[in-house]
């Protein structure tokens, strides 16, 4: 295996002042090493793991990381720069650069390398020699580990893990291997306040899980960061890197004999439940990069108040890319758009089965027989009847799926069964999609409730098996059957009479509304609860003409911003940057696929200009499908579902219209903007604004 980094991927003297700039130059020495094949294939990648999470560190660090298909082996390449580039960390820019290359399918034995890499960075001694070292060959070895940095290095700040080699080597626990007693405090470092230091006195003990979405850097600094801590504080950490190598569970007799767990997560953690009945603190794995002294306090607090769970550890799927101090506003939006987003295949599968059904076999193939007592296969009609039918029973889904997922994003896994449960009670008793809904909350609510309940030990192992899907499924049941569901049922009843009496100015008044809700944040909640109300409506055997009509407003109206974005970048293209001509491009597509998310790249970089113009394009379209009486039974294909739409002529003028009035008002308002002084329209100027863009912060006018 060829050395991972060698003096030609140093650069000492990174004169880049963005992170976009940064990660070319460093890439470009990664392409003469013959170490990536595409360079920017390999950008697109770096800028796509960035938009993830950005990859600034606490003191002074930024490491920009990807696995890539371009990547031909395992690669780091190191910059310093002596005015910092912001790569997004709380403490301002960074100075010292790692530019960290996996290929797709890099084994074990490199991403180990990696992972030693990632741990060395929280190594207060070899980040100072880094700045300290003069030559590019000297750096490369430092990297390698082929020389220790040099104890004479400058003190790193205050908050800095300042943990030396050796101390870090001496009790460290890492994947999965038991803690050293009497090795967990530094020499010469007084205990925090509380750690028991007599001899023979047993210490606080914590098990952790790190994890990131690549599994490369910030799994394995978050561990070694909550090692160093922990050795400070005079407390046992063993921590669970779950990363891309793999990862060695730990010892169930370590996690049985732990005080409290740390989660610093941000993908799910694999066999949560082995976890269950102890303190616990669920964080993103930055939090257990940068304060992992806060995080070993607040789990010591909660072991100290006897803050337990009975089922399973507390921070559920939707609340592991958040932060701790969200309020229940923000846990609400997320919790139902968990269910929703797994909803949505279900609709998108059912309504297009359904619509291709009509297509096939005409408007009465919803009174055909069943597919497995009458099915010819030369006859259209019962291939039309076998679509239809499947589609309907995809459509069964949808209401136990919304209700079940919620659950689950309120209390893991032990809420999907009382979830699903309340879903098709809901379905049972007529209370459709507001009943589940509501059976998703009150499922979700009532799991939690059971789950405070302090329990013997002996009945913990069947709590979530046995326990809580008996007792959650006969509460929410109940309360579907008996106390709520008749109400809930009886304004479903009446939003629907509602909507199938709309006509003349209300419909229109309702189409623009839509139309700037789905162009508002592309995407984003606002849009996805705009759809999820469109899809509601027609997600029925027979839906009323009027919900064929929402649905249809909802789609034109998604399809605007990025058709629009696409043809600006055709007639005014000097407007724009040369990366977004070539998100234009792209943009054709995705707009003619109903994918909003196609205009993100130009509403991140000019967003006071891009999102009204988006906005108002929208709403033109909404109303003038709602007025032109288009309908639509898929939920789900853009232009590709044409032939399937009502008045399908006048449903492409309704979007042409949008398109023309959000291109012209882009186009003017991009066209007011201070001209440039005089020849500094130049490729370096745009590629500035370019970087600006992918980043997503606004473009000054």
């Amino acid at each position: 295996m060829s050395e991972m980094t060698t003096a030609d991927l140093v650069d000492l003297d990174l004169s880049a002042d963005t992170k976009e700039a940064a990660a070319r130059a460093l890439a470009e020495r990664m392409v003469a090493k013959g170490r990536v094949t595409d360079l920017d294939g390999f950008l697109a990648d770096v800028a796509a793991r960035e938009a993830q999470m950005p990859t600034g560190l606490d003191g002074g660090i930024g490491i920009p990381h990807c696995r890539s298909e371009h990547v031909t082996e395992p690669t780091l390449a190191f910059g310093r720069s002596a005015a910092g580039i912001d790569f997004g960390a709380p403490d301002g820019p960074a100075d010292l650069i790692f530019l960290i290359a996996a290929p797709a399918g890099a084994d074990d034995a490199h991403l180990t390398i990696l992972s030693s890499l990632a741990r060395q960075l929280m190594n207060a001694e070899f980040t100072s020699a880094l700045r300290a070292v003069d030559d590019a060959a000297a750096a490369a070895a430092l990297i390698r580990g082929d020389e220790p940095p040099t104890a004479a290095a400058p003190a790193a700040p205050e908050d800095s893990a300042t943990v030396s080699n050796a101390a870090a080597s001496a009790g460290t626990v890492t994947d999965g291997q038991a803690p050293v007693p009497g090795a967990t405090v530094e020499d010469g470092t007084a205990p925090a306040p509380g750690a028991t230091d007599t001899e023979g006195a047993r210490p606080f003990r914590i098990v952790a899980v790190t994890s990131c979405p690549t599994g490369i850097a910030h799994t394995y600094m978050a561990a070694e960061s909550l090692e160093n801590a922990g050795r400070e504080a005079g407390v046992e950490v063993a921590v669970e890197t779950q990363g891309s190598a793999g990862f060695t569970r730990l010892d169930p007799a370590v996690i049985a004999s732990a005080d409290g767990v740390i989660f610093a997560h941000d993908v799910p953690v694999r066999d949560k439940d082995r976890f269950a009945g102890k303190p616990t603190v669920d964080v993103g794995v930055k939090a257990g990069i940068n304060k992992p002294a806060q995080l070993i306090s607040e789990v010591r607090d909660k072991a100290a108040r006897g803050e337990v769970t009975a089922g399973s550890a507390p921070g559920t799927p939707v609340e592991r890319a958040g932060e701790s101090g969200e309020g229940y506003g923000t846990k609400l939006r997320k919790w139902l758009m968990s269910g929703v987003s797994y909803m949505v295949p279900f609709v998108a599968a059912g309504g297009l089965l359904i619509a291709l059904g009509f297509a096939i076999g005409g408007y009465k193939i919803n009174k055909a027989p069943s597919v497995m007592d009458h099915f010819l296969w030369t006859q259209a009609d019962s291939w039309g009847a076998l679509f239809f039918q499947i589609g309907v029973v995809s459509f069964g889904f949808l209401v136990p799926v919304l209700a079940g997922y919620i659950a689950y994003g309120m209390a893991d896994r032990p809420g999907l069964v009382p979830g699903f449960v309340g879903g098709a009670i809901s379905l049972t008793i007529n209370a459709g999609f507001l009943g589940g809904l509501a059976a998703g909350l009150i499922a979700g609510g009532v799991v939690i409730g059971i789950q405070k309940v302090k329990i013997p030990a002996a009945l913990r192992g069947i709590m979530p098996v046995v326990v809580i899907p008996l007792i959650s499924a006969a509460i929410v049941g109940f309360l579907m059957f008996v106390v709520i569901g008749k109400p809930i049922a009886s304004a479903q009843k009446g939003m629907t009479d509602w909507l199938n009496g709309l006509t003349g100015t209300n419909a229109i008044l309702l189409g623009m509304l839509l139309g700037l809700m789905m162009c508002f944040d592309l995407g984003g909640p606002v849009n996805k609860v705009a759809y999820t109300f469109a899809t509601a409506g027609i997600a029925v055997a027979s839906p009323s003409d009027s919900a064929m009509k929402i649905m249809a407003a909802v789609m034109a109206a998604g399809m605007v911003p990025p058709l629009a974005m696409a043809l600006a970048t055709t007639v005014r293209g000097r407007l724009f940057t040369q990366t977004e001509r070539e998100n234009g491009k792209a943009a054709w597509v995705l707009g003619a696929s109903f994918i909003s998310e196609g205009a993100i790249p130009f509403a991140a970089a000019d967003p006071l200009r891009v999102i009204p113009s988006s906005m108002v394009g929208g709403a033109v379209t909404g109303a003038l499908s709602m007025a032109f009486g288009a309908t639509l039974r898929a939920p789900h294909g853009g232009i590709f579902v044409v032939p399937l739409i009502g008045n399908p002529f006048l449903y492409l003028i309704a979007i042409a219209a949008g398109v023309c009035v959000t291109t012209a008002l882009v186009v003017v308002l991009k066209g007011m903007r201070k001209p440039a002084p005089a020849g500094a329209v130049t490729e370096v100027a745009d590629a500035a604004i370019s970087a600006k863009a992918n980043s997503k912060e606004p473009v000054a006018a």
